[in-house]
C-alpha cells in the first residue's frame, strides 16, 4: 500500500474521448462529461485514450497495476484486484449451460468491486493535488472511497441518504469520513456539485442531471475486471452485471472492445445489465434515455431512477441488453448462490436469476458459457432475507 506521496500516471495515457461524438480532449478532470454533447442536450461520458497498439496482458500481483491498460500504473492500493474467477459446474448443470463462471468482486479489500474505482480515482486526486474528495453514495462506493482516502491521507466527504444502514454508517465513522445526510438522490448530487464548483473538491461520483457516468479516472479502473478474466483464460459468451448507472458495465465493455481491437479476443461477449425495475429495458424499447424511471427496490446497490448513455451503449454494442429481476427473484438467486458457497449482496444474487430468465427465454443456449459478475459480499446488505 502507498499511503501518500507521488503517483505514476500511465505514459501511454494520451487523451480523453467522448464515447458518443468521439471528440478528443486533453487529459483533465471532466466530471460533467463531454461539453460538446452536453451543449447539444444529450450528456455523454468521456473515456481514456491509450497511445500505441495494445500490449499483451501482464497481470501483476498487486491488484490494479495493469500498466498500459489503466490511467495509473502506481498509486494508492489496498491490494484490490486479482479476484477469483471460478468455474462452478453444479450451477452450470442447474442452469443448463456448458459452463458457468463466477467473478467474485466481493473478495476485494472492502468487500466490493468499488475498490477498483477508488484505487484509480483517489490516485488521480493525489496526482492533481486535491484537498477534499467528495461523492454521493449510500452503499459500497461510500465505504470504499472512505477506506482509500484514509490510506491516502485525504479528507473524504460523502453525501448519503438519511437512512444509511448501520453497518455502512459505522464503516464511514471508523474510516474518518465526513457524512452529510439527505432525503433524496438529487439533493445528494446538488451537494456534491456545490462542493466541486464552489469549493474545488474532487468528485468521485456523478453529480449531473441528467446524469453521465462517474468521472473517467475511476470508471477506467473497472477495466481490470475483464482484463483479469481474459488473462485467466475465461471466454464467456454472456456476462451478467448488476447495473445502476453503468460504470462497471462500461468499464468491462471498454476493456473487452480494446482486446478485440488488439486481436486478443475475436468478439465482445453479450453484456446484460441486471436491473431491479424497468429502466434500461425501457430505453432499449424506445423510451427517451433522459427520462426518470420510478421504482422501488431493496436492491440498494442498483437502485436509482436514471439511465446513462454508457450503459445503453455497452448493452447495445455488445449485442446484449437488460434483464429485469425483482427483489423476490433476486433473493432466490442469492439463496442459490449461497448454497454453492457464495454469500453476496441482493443485486448480485439477481445475476443468477437473470441468467435463468435468459436461459428460459432461449437467449442463452445450452452450448454456451456464462459469467456472473458478483459485485459484493452479502455481509452489509440490509435486506431482511428471513422475511421471504
Amino acid at each position: 500500500m502507498r499511503a501518500t506521496g507521488r503517483v505514476r500516471r500511465n505514459e501511454r495515457l494520451a487523451a480523453l474521448r467522448c464515447i458518443a461524438c468521439h471528440t478528443q480532449y486533453p487529459i483533465a478532470d471532466m466530471p460533467t462529461g463531454c461539453p460538446r454533447c452536453a451543449g447539444a442536450g444529450h450528456p455523454s461520458s468521456v473515456e481514456a485514450v491509450y497511445a500505441g497498439a495494445p500490449l499483451p496482458l501482464q497481470p501483476k500481483s498487486q491488484g490494479y497495476r495493469w500498466g498500459a491498460w489503466l490511467p495509473y500504473s502506481d498509486g494508492i492500493s489496498l491490494g484490490e484486484g486479482n479476484t477469483p474467477c471460478l468455474d462452478v459446474p453444479a450451477l452450470a448443470r442447474t442452469l443448463g449451460v456448458e459452463q458457468l463462471w463466477i467473478k467474485h468482486e466481493g473478495m476485494n479489500p472492502t468487500g466490493s468491486h468499488k475498490d477498483r474505482m477508488s484505487a484509480q480515482a483517489v490516485s488521480r486526486a493525489l496526482d492533481v493535488g486535491a484537498r477534499l474528495v467528495v461523492l454521493a453514495s449510500s452503499g459500497n462506493a461510500a465505504v470504499s472511497a472512505a477506506a482509500y482516502c484514509a490510506a491516502a491521507g485525504l479528507p473524504c466527504e460523502i453525501a448519503t441518504y438519511s437512512d444509511l444502514p448501520a453497518p455502512f454508517a459505522r464503516a464511514l465513522r471508523e474510516y474518518g469520513a465526513m457524512r452529510v445526510a439527505f432525503d433524496s438522490g438529487h439533493a445528494r448530487w446538488d451537494h456534491v456539485r456545490r462542493r466541486v464548483e464552489r469549493d474545488g473538491a474532487f468528485a468521485v461520483t456523478n453529480y449531473c442531471v441528467p446524469p453521465v457516468g462517474s468521472p473517467v479516472f475511476g470508471v477506467e479502473g473497472y477495466r481490470a475486471v475483464a482484463l483479469e478474466w481474459v488473462a485467466q483464460g475465461v471466454r464467456p459468451d454472456h456476462v451478467l452485471v448488476p447495473t445502476a448507472r453503468g460504470d462497471l458495465l462500461w468499464g468491462v465493455y471498454s476493456a473487452l472492445r480494446d482486446l478485440v481491437h488488439g486481436g486478443v479476443l475475436d468478439r465482445v461477449p453479450q453484456l446484460w445489465a441486471v436491473e431491479p425495475f424497468a429502466r434500461l429495458s425501457r430505453v432499449l424499447d424506445g423510451v427517451a434515455l433522459q427520462s426518470e424511471f420510478e421504482g422501488r427496490t431493496a436492491q440498494f446497490s442498483t437502485a436509482g431512477s436514471t439511465v446513462t448513455l454508457q450503459q445503453e451503449m455497452a448493452a447495445r454494442l455488445s449485442g446484449g441488453g437488460a434483464v429485469l429481476v425483482d427483489d423476490h427473484a433476486a433473493a432466490e438467486g442469492m439463496s442459490r448462490l449461497a448454497k454453492a458457497g457464495f454469500w453476496v449482496e441482493l443485486c448480485a444474487g439477481a445475476c443468477y436469476s437473470g441468467a435463468w430468465q435468459l436461459r428460459s427465454a432461449g437467449r442463452i443456449a445450452s452450448s454456451q458459457q456464462v459469467l456472473l459478475l458478483l459485485t459484493a459480499k452479502g455481509d452489509r446488505d440490509p435486506f431482511p432475507f428471513d422475511s421471504l
